[in-house]
């Protein structure tokens, strides 16, 4: 995680009373009461930042219908625009702390082309029963969801997704999701890292980052290192497009370029001055992922 990253989120969570309420409970746990560390530092990890009552309600117009779906101790939100009947279905999928409005221009773009765009709020996230959750849940929400459109007769074309929701759907894409496009923006190469970043951010020592990640691990039944490229890059056999900004202060540039040469065939997309969210609504990138999408 690059230095500009950990500044920017450190100024963030400084700005909250709360949260520095938090960091300096947490740096005193550590010392008299090391379990609860990291108990308590597992519970804010898994907390989508910045919360979502601070997040400005997005606008859906006529066009688009809402559907919930109960998903293990949480919901899944499916927003769905009208579209001819046997349209190829893309799904898209925003990344953590974010939510599914921040995609409604890559799918007016998607369904200008006479595609069939799902939008989809992961747990904890949107308006979705749920206080915590993971890149494990994320990548299961994903794969239960595509399934579950399959079952009602619509299969995937493609998945689109942004930051941790791209790490997520890569690891979905290895374990058998079935897709014929994968498309992946701005995506983090290590979820190891994050916890090494939130770990810098609030003070825990390496001990207790250690322990989190263990406990994340054992509760979720896999490794954090099996959602990097190198072990899902093998495992993805679709036509996959990489787009990332060579700015971006969140997952650099770097990142984006391990997914490329892990994945047979990917191509990338370099961007420059659009940072980690604002290529989102790039004409340049929705132009180059609707030619995707078309099979260019």
């Amino acid at each position: 995680m690059t230095r500009t990253a950990i500044e920017a989120t450190t100024t963030f969570y400084q700005a909250s009373p709360g949260l520095r309420l938090s960091r300096w409970a947490l740096g005193a746990a550590q010392r008299v009461w090391p379990a609860l560390a990291v108990r308590a530092a597992l519970r804010l990890f898994g907390t989508p930042l910045p919360p979502r009552w601070l997040r400005r309600p997005t606008r859906w117009d006529a066009h688009w219908h809402a559907e919930r779906w109960p998903f293990e101790d949480a919901s899944l939100t499916l927003h769905t625009r009208a579209a001819r009947s046997g349209a190829p279905t893309v799904l898209l999928v925003h990344g953590w702390g974010g939510h599914a409005g921040q995609l409604l221009a890559l799918a007016e773009a998607v369904a200008a082309e006479g595609l069939r765009p799902v939008l989809l709020d992961l747990p904890a996230h949107g308006d979705n029963v749920g206080q915590v959750s993971n890149l494990p849940q994320f990548s299961r929400a994903i794969d239960y969801a595509a399934a579950r459109l399959l079952h009602e007769g619509h299969a995937l074309h493609a998945i689109v997704a942004h930051s941790l929701g791209a790490n997520a759907a890569a690891h979905a894409a290895s374990r058998g999701l079935a897709t014929a496009r994968l498309v992946l923006l701005a995506p983090p190469a290590s979820a190891r890292d994050y916890t090494r970043f939130f770990a810098q951010v609030f003070g825990l020592s390496e001990a207790t980052r250690a322990r989190m990640q263990a406990l994340i691990e054992a509760r979720e039944g896999v490794l954090m290192a099996n959602f990097e490229p190198q072990a899902v890059g093998g495992r993805i056999h679709v036509p996959t497009l990489v787009v990332h900004d060579r700015g971006d202060r969140i997952n650099p540039f770097a990142h984006g370029e391990a997914f490329v040469r892990a994945i047979a065939g990917a191509r990338l997309i370099s961007t420059e001055g659009l940072g980690h969210r604002k290529l989102l609504g790039d004409n340049r990138v929705l132009r180059e992922l609707v030619q995707f999408l078309r099979g260019g």
